[in-house]
């Protein structure tokens, strides 16, 4: 059992996927963090952006073998690699309704998100995959996000009081 983090401009009760934006690092769904601070800084940055609400943690409890042994699709990156980066590429791409990929939840780093510049020079052919992935590569302590993208994965969050 693991605890994650969602970090918001409010508190999330019930995970609603439709609120999900599109083009993200593992596609449209509900991504949580491992590190309580990183996901309090996104919280911030949300509520800054939006301007509105107040930094608030939601705070879940996960079980991957137990995901894992309901059926669910799980894929990892357990560090960033070319192929880490063309899937965030693929994702961040991806403006429609349907996912860009067969997972049910995905585990792997953060992308820099200031790096659209980068990404755009890649998908052009003007930047090779293995130098992408430096680019991407966030900056600061090494971060690792879970994505949930599905109905069926949401289920297996349990959420918790901090």
């Amino acid at each position: 059992m693991i605890r994650l983090y969602h970090g918001s401009n409010m508190a999330i009760e019930h995970i609603d996927l439709s609120r999900s934006k599109r083009g993200k690092d593992f596609g449209q769904g509900f991504y949580l963090n491992t590190n309580p601070y990183q996901a309090l800084e996104m919280a911030v940055r949300t509520t800054r952006f939006l301007n509105e609400g107040e930094p608030i943690l939601s705070c879940f409890e996960f079980d991957e073998d137990e995901a894992t042994n309901n059926g669910l699709n799980i894929k990892i990156f357990s560090e960033y690699s070319e192929e880490w980066a063309e899937f965030v590429v693929m994702n961040r791409k991806n403006n429609s309704d349907v996912p860009a990929h067969p997972y049910d939840i995905v585990i792997g780093p953060i992308a820099d998100d200031t790096v659209g510049v980068q990404i755009r020079r890649f998908i052009m052919g003007y930047m090779s995959a293995s130098a992408l992935v430096e680019e991407l590569r966030f900056r600061g302590d090494h971060a690792v996000q879970y994505f949930f993208g599905t109905p069926k994965a949401v289920q297996f969050l349990n959420r918790i009081e901090l």
